[in-house]
This record gives C-alpha cells, structure tokens and sequence, in this order.
C-alpha cells in the first residue's frame, strides 16, 4: 500500500497520542507533532513518538527574522523530522537561509495561506481577497527560493500544480472524510475529502481530528486508506 496519509497528533494527553500512534503506526505515512503537543512535552515527548515511528513531521511553522528561523532549523534538523515548516510570508532571506544549511533529511515544506482564513481574513491580512491569487503567488516565491514542498489547502492544489509543476511535495490539510466534519466548531475553512484531494495532485494528506477523535481510529484510517487507493 502507498500510504499518504500523515495523522496529526493534536493532543494534549501524551498517553493517549502513544496509543494512538502504537496502533496506527503500519497504517501511516507518518505523524505530525505541532504546537499543542510540542509545547506540551517538549523534545521528551517527540522522542517518546519517534521510538515508535521515526517518521514526524514536525510542525512549528517558524515565521520570524531570517538568522533566527535558521538558528531554529538547526536544532530541528537534530531531532531528524522529515518534514517541518516554515510560513513563506516570513520573506525571499528567510526562505533561502532556511535551505542553505538543511541537513538534506528533512524537507522544508512552504506554508502558503493556513486553511482557517476565508476571504474576508485575506482581505484584511493581506490585502487580497482571492486567496487563489494569494496562494499561487506565494506558491511562486517559494519554488524561486529553493523550498522543496508547500502546505496548502485542497482546494488550490490544481492552481499550485500549474504554477510549481509537479516536482514540488504537497502537503495538504483541511481534509474531511465526512458530513460529520466540518462541524461548526470546525475552524478549518477549505476543506475537501481524501479521494478529492489525492485525485486533484496532493502528495500527503494531514488528518487530526476526523481520525483521533473517531469511535475506532485505526477502522476510521483503514476506510480512509482503501478510499485513496
């Protein structure tokens, strides 16, 4: 099986990820440790995952000036993730530092617009209302400067396909399986199934909740993967 799918680990109970991540780990591609978790238990707790799947994706989004994201990265490329992020808003320098000393094992991966804004927050933030102009833009300025994947919704997948060619990673959240998500307490705002997104060029697809909070998540993923294949 070609796995794709990353699940995101979004929890604030280490007990409960180690379950999860012992249970799910032949079904994955990978897990993805983000804020909540990582600032929670720390390097400790990323160990704890990564000695039972080395694959993470490490996901801090770093966004500051230049010489600190690239100080950043360099304790991030000791704890061997292979992928971490950084936001391509942060500028052209802080984008060509990021990949000037990568230590060749992780991938960079570009965050393009986070799938929580819908147009009116572009507008606002950005100054752009069509979050497809804003993206394929940023898509740009990250295939110049050298970033080896991009984050994006899957909704601009077919636009970023088209701008970046196919050599560039996607990696791609904002993923619903069902009518049951979004929710209204859902934050996410450009969302698309697994089989929409894989078939319109997504590499990997992140998924947290749908899966992590399901009755049976390994069932749940099983679906999911047999869905893509």
């Amino acid at each position: 099986m070609n796995k794709k799918i990353i699940v995101a680990l979004d929890l604030d109970n280490i007990k409960k990820a180690i379950k999860i991540v012992n249970e799910l780990k032949n079904e994955v591609y990978a897990f993805k440790i983000g804020h909540e978790f990582f600032y929670n238990f720390g390097i400790k707790g990323y160990k704890e995952i990564y000695n039972i799947c080395p694959k993470i994706f490490l996901d801090l989004k770093l966004h500051d000036i230049p010489n600190t994201v690239q100080k950043g990265l360099k304790a991030i490329f000791k704890l061997n993730p292979i992928f971490t992020t950084i936001h391509i808003c942060g500028g052209d320098e802080m984008q060509k530092l990021s990949v000037l000393k990568n230590n060749k094992k992780t991938i960079i991966l570009g965050v393009t617009v986070l799938t929580s804004l819908d147009e009116k927050q572009t507008l606002k933030y950005y100054k752009e209302k069509n979050v497809n102009i804003l993206v394929k833009k940023f898509a740009n300025y990250a295939k110049k400067n050298n970033l080896s994947g991009l984050v994006c919704s899957p909704l601009e997948i077919n636009i970023i396909r088209k701008e970046v060619g196919t050599k560039m990673i996607l990696v791609v959240p904002g993923i619903r399986p069902n009518k049951k998500f979004p929710s209204k307490k859902d934050d996410q705002k450009r969302t698309l199934t697994p089989k929409e997104a894989i078939d319109l060029g997504a590499d990997f697809l992140v998924i947290g909740r749908p899966i992590v909070e399901s009755i049976n998540p390994l069932e749940t993923i099983k679906k999911i993967n047999k869905s893509i294949q």
